[in-house]
């Protein structure tokens, strides 16, 4: 289920991003479960390539998420 806005987001990923990092998440997600329409673990893969979209540019440092150095 494609996300329309940050407030549909899972909230284990609303409390935990910054809103920049919710936009990325959001729109990989969406991407992402449309490429794998169809297979039996749409929802999984695209929940993994966000997390992944996420990490390329933020980083946990202790218990919040900050932007990647440029």
């Amino acid at each position: 289920m494609p996300y329309a806005t940050n407030a549909n987001l899972p909230t284990s990923v609303r409390a935990h991003l910054p809103d920049h990092a919710q936009d990325i998440y959001r729109e990989a997600f969406n991407h992402a479960y449309a490429a794998h329409e169809g297979e039996s673990r749409q929802e999984e893969a695209a929940h993994r390539i966000a997390w992944a979209a996420v990490k390329r540019s933020y980083v946990k440092a202790g218990s919040r998420w900050v932007a990647r150095p440029p």
